[in-house]
């Protein structure tokens, strides 16, 4: 093609597929608590049906960008002394995701601190859990992480010539990069306990992210106090750095098992 012919093709290609993994790592932390209740056998097939979920939904919203972008226009607005909003197509699917977000990884960690996920308990439940309902789970939160994708994917591509192209190619190759580590990510954050508990906590961030951004979409106003979007920056570098601090201790457990 001849856009790839340009060096900021190119440029923007690497930038949004590179943003598009970084985006993605909630998404594959999801999936790996999901499919950690499956048998060993299914939980392989049902990350790569997850991703494979993803990668359609962010190409179908991609080709409906427009109507995506109109869904600014609110539907309804709210308007009192202590709550001022105007709901949008938008705003309703950020908020209900990080709200599912926020009931599914509170439930899970109170399974596990109340002891459910012990062995005969954890067994009953593998059993009750199909494959079916974890890719409806699964397909549920792809809708909003791709929704959220998209939105950013847009905003950097705005302007540049070839953008649907761009943002389909790096969305396609970030997808098979993922389905290629997210099964040895999902292995390892299943088997160790701490590190499972801390990504139900990002999950939690996650979720109070999307919450926030939905908010700030609907450009409300909470007790004359504006809601602002929260950047994803300081959201990554507080896993970053909670993973760095996980690894040590990690490192520290396995130093005294020698």
């Amino acid at each position: 093609m001849e856009i790839f012919t340009h060096f900021d093709t190119w440029v923007a290609l690497l930038t949004l597929t590179f943003l598009e993994i970084i985006l993605g790592i909630d998404n594959i932390i999801f999936i790996s608590i999901t499919t950690g209740k499956l048998p060993k056998e299914k939980q392989k097939k049902a990350t790569n049906l997850g991703l494979l979920f993803a990668m359609l939904f962010r190409i179908i919203l991609l080709l409906g960008v427009s109507y995506i972008i109109g869904m600014k226009e609110p539907l309804f607005s709210v308007d009192n002394s202590w709550l001022t909003t105007d709901i949008t197509g938008q705003s309703i699917i950020l908020i209900s995701g990080g709200i599912f977000l926020l009931y599914k990884s509170t439930r899970e960690i109170h399974d596990k601190v109340e002891g459910v996920a012990e062995e005969d308990s954890s067994n009953e439940k593998k059993a009750s859990t199909t494959l079916t309902k974890v890719i409806i789970q699964i397909v549920l939160i792809d809708i909003v992480f791709s929704f959220d994708s998209v939105l950013t994917a847009v905003g950097m591509t705005n302007g540049v010539h070839g953008a649907l192209t761009i943002m389909i190619t790096a969305v396609v190759i970030s997808m098979l990069i993922m389905m290629i580590f997210a099964n040895p990510v999902g292995t390892f954050v299943n088997n160790h306990p701490t590190v499972q508990m801390l990504a139900l906590s990002f999950l939690i961030l996650i979720g109070f992210m999307l919450i926030t951004e939905g908010a700030h979409l609907a450009n409300t106003v909470i007790f004359k106090q504006h809601i602002g979007a929260i950047p994803k920056g300081y959201l990554y570098f507080a896993i970053a750095f909670s993973l760095g601090v996980e690894a040590l201790n990690m490192k520290i457990r396995k130093s005294r098992k020698k």
